[in-house]
């Protein structure tokens, strides 16, 4: 009986994947060799990369950077090609945004009035907004003792900040909502629910206070499973490549619907290992598509140089592929190669390749990730 290397079930023998995560079986050797620290340092893994620079690019490699393991250092992100949105990990309906502000209640006295306007430049400061008018309507309002003056320069001061607060809630509603699709937002909503009631009562500044802790629970919640939704990016960008370039992603699927609902249930350091175990498997159905596209590619370079092209600029991206490659990042990896085809397909088809080389075709659209 095997154990699935993904999610360490233990999986009946003729079984094609696992019962749990749905890893294909003939992907579970590919997956335990790559997930350890053995595969990067594998010389049958770097030397294809090595061999096609090195038919193309004639100038010496600066040494290579020294490996570091999947995790050990956030994926990057530059440019990413877009695609659909994959399905939410959780069915959390959104937050939905404000409706309309209320009418500010009339002040009772003067010193409440006085309160509530004083309360208002305090509000204009924190958000940055210039009251340098308003306060001189309100000091020669405060001077006379007119209380109409004052009453009418805090009405107009609360139509801006419920402006100004307004865009502020919006931005952490819309925050929020993101973030409630992979992983639950109790604390979050709480705050949410607290900073409505205050704008309902015309509190301007308890609201603003509470977006304040509200932004400071997103983050914190943000910063928590920041791994995960780089590992989901990165799965889904490979998802992607693997379809564009005529692949079956499905084999190894299963891990990373797994993993979202691992952060579904707030699961999150066996979600993280699952989409970790998710991606590697991923590339392993990726590579040889992305070896075979590379090769068509470095052909279309090598003819390109022979006509006079100046191809350096993709000789850069190919040389980031490598090293991407090296550092296993496979977003870095793909966002390379993605410039180096760009480049090979904005030249005129009227350059030959090689003879008996065909042109490399541009790489297939997909309608989803």
């Amino acid at each position: 009986m095997a154990t699935c290397p993904a999610c360490g079930t233990d999986v009946p023998d003729g079984a094609e994947a696992c019962p749990r995560c749905q890893l294909g079986v003939a992907l579970f050797g590919a997956v335990r060799e790559a997930a350890g620290p053995g595969r990067v340092n594998d010389p049958t893994y770097l030397r294809t990369i090595g061999e096609l620079i090195s038919t193309i690019d004639l100038t010496p490699s600066p040494p290579p950077a020294p490996v570091q393991g999947l995790l050990s250092r956030p994926a990057r992100f530059p440019a990413l090609p877009a695609a659909s949105p994959p399905p939410p990990a959780r069915d959390s309906p959104p937050v939905p945004p404000l409706v309309e502000f209320p009418a500010l209640p009339a002040a009772t006295n003067w010193k409440e009035l006085k309160r509530r306007v004083d309360d208002y430049f305090q509000l204009a400061r924190r958000l940055g907004l210039d009251f340098t008018a308003f306060e001189t309507r309100a000091a020669a309002a405060n001077l006379s003792d007119d209380e109409g003056s004052l009453d009418a320069v805090g009405r107009e001061m609360f139509v801006h900040l419920a402006s100004a607060i307004a865009e502020e809630f919006e931005a952490a509603i819309a925050r929020r909502n993101e973030l409630a699709q992979m992983v639950a937002t109790p604390s979050a909503d709480v705050e949410l629910d607290a900073v409505r009631a205050s704008i309902s009562s015309g509190d301007l500044l308890g609201a603003y206070r509470r977006i304040v802790h509200l932004r400071d629970d997103l983050a914190r919640v943000e910063e928590e499973w920041a791994a995960g939704r780089i590992l989901v990016t990165e799965c889904d960008l490979l998802v992607q490549t693997i379809r564009e370039l005529g692949g079956d992603p499905g084999p190894a699927v299963g891990p990373l619907e797994e993993g979202r609902r691992g952060f579904a249930k707030g699961q999150r350091s066996e979600a993280e290992r699952l989409l970790a175990r998710a991606a590697v498997a991923l590339w392993s159905v990726l590579e040889p598509l992305f070896f075979e596209e590379l090769k068509r590619r470095r052909d279309r370079l090598i003819a390109l140089r022979g006509s006079g092209v100046d191809i350096a600029p993709a000789l850069v991206d190919l040389r980031e592929i490598a090293e991407e490659l090296r550092q296993r990042n496979f977003v870095g990896t793909i966002t390379a190669y993605r410039r180096l085809a760009t480049f090979v397909d904005r030249v005129p088809a009227t350059v030959e390749p090689p003879e008996g080389e065909p042109l490399p075709a541009p790489m297939r659209p997909t309608s989803s990730a």
